[in-house]
């Protein structure tokens, strides 16, 4: 039987990637890792460990000792866990670096001990080369891979998420290489769906603003743009990269995952009130969060090149479903 494990296995990415990888083998065994501090102990999770191929383990990934709980022989190890979201960044940036970075490195201690013959899968983020744009002026649009990274400001907070995801990267790339495992950065850009969150996201944020009537409505640099990658559609890229062998190789890969569809916020906006059926009587267009760039598009062309992936969710699909996910889950 083959065995998988997921940390951070109760949040957003680990419970849709769960879906896809028990919908795929009816013999594979699935480990969950979550500390709950972000993870959702709701109906959706309780009817996913309601399939007795599926195990939870409420552990801290920062403490040695949880690592003989989790046990060995895993096939696959996707590393989702992270301390996440900008007030914890601002609040607590010295527990946002000790907790990614301790937990990554008892994770591949672990896994080169444990695991040599498994692959290994790291979730880092776009945020890990924020610093490059800011520093160099423009970045390359689509976005490849292989772009500088820079932390800007040491002494700013919000580079504390960032960075951890930056060494992590070097963490990765240069345990694999020492211990000859197999592994595999991902880079995810925005991706969607029921159950992301409430606080941070544009889309969960609208969705609220809108089952709550807000008018005027706010909208936040209005004409940035971004591209939206529906979370089933993202789950399978990293299941489609994880299983192949073109990524099993030294050096290892990193490659972006998102859509290439690119959406003003404004245009985002109008879509979400259609799909709701209501529409302000205003709209309050305000300036963009700062540091906010006026385009993101990743370049996931090395995406499609080892796996053939295509997004198969249109943006008014995935609207449609995220938004009667969130008006039958209200935060509050």
């Amino acid at each position: 039987m083959k065995k998988v494990l997921i940390t951070g296995g109760a949040g957003f990415i680990g419970y849709f990637l769960t879906q896809r990888l028990l919908g795929m083998d009816a013999e594979l065994r699935v480990v969950l890792v979550d500390n709950f501090k972000r993870g959702r102990k709701d109906g959706d999770l309780q009817n996913l460990l309601a399939d007795s191929r599926v195990e939870l383990m409420n552990l801290d990934l920062t403490d040695p000792a949880s690592y003989r709980k989790i046990g060995a022989g895993y096939a696959h190890v996707y590393h989702l866990a992270a301390m996440n979201g900008t007030k914890l960044f601002y609040d607590m940036p010295h527990e946002v670096l000790r907790t990614n970075t301790l937990s990554l490195i008892y994770m591949l201690e672990w896994f080169r001990e444990k695991n040599p013959e498994g692959k290994f899968c790291f979730t880092s983020s776009n945020e890990a080369y924020a610093g490059g744009l800011n520093a160099f002026g423009a970045l390359p649009i689509p976005t490849p891979e292989k772009v500088p990274l820079v932390i800007e400001d040491p002494y700013n907070a919000r580079w504390s998420y960032a960075s951890t995801k930056l060494v992590g990267e070097l963490f990765v790339i240069h345990y694999a290489k020492a211990y000859n495992f197999r592994a595999l950065i991902l880079r995810p850009h925005n991706f969607y769906g029921p159950r992301a969150g409430y606080g941070g996201h544009v889309i969960p944020e609208f969705c609220e603003r809108i089952s709550a009537h807000t008018d005027p409505f706010p909208v936040y640099g209005a004409e940035y743009t971004r591209t939206f990658c529906y979370i089933t559609d993202a789950v399978r890229a990293m299941q489609l990269l994880m299983d192949s062998p073109k990524t099993d190789h030294q050096p290892i890969e990193t490659v972006h995952i998102g859509d290439f569809n690119e959406i003003t916020i404004l245009e985002l906006a109008e879509k979400l009130f259609e799909v709701a059926g209501w529409h302000p009587k205003a709209l309050d267009i305000k300036n963009p969060p700062a540091g906010s760039v006026k385009r993101r598009l990743a370049d996931v062309s090395k995406l499609q090149k080892l796996t053939g992936w295509q997004p198969e969710v249109s943006l008014e699909k995935g609207l449609q479903e995220t938004f009667r996910w969130y008006a039958t889950h209200p935060s509050a």
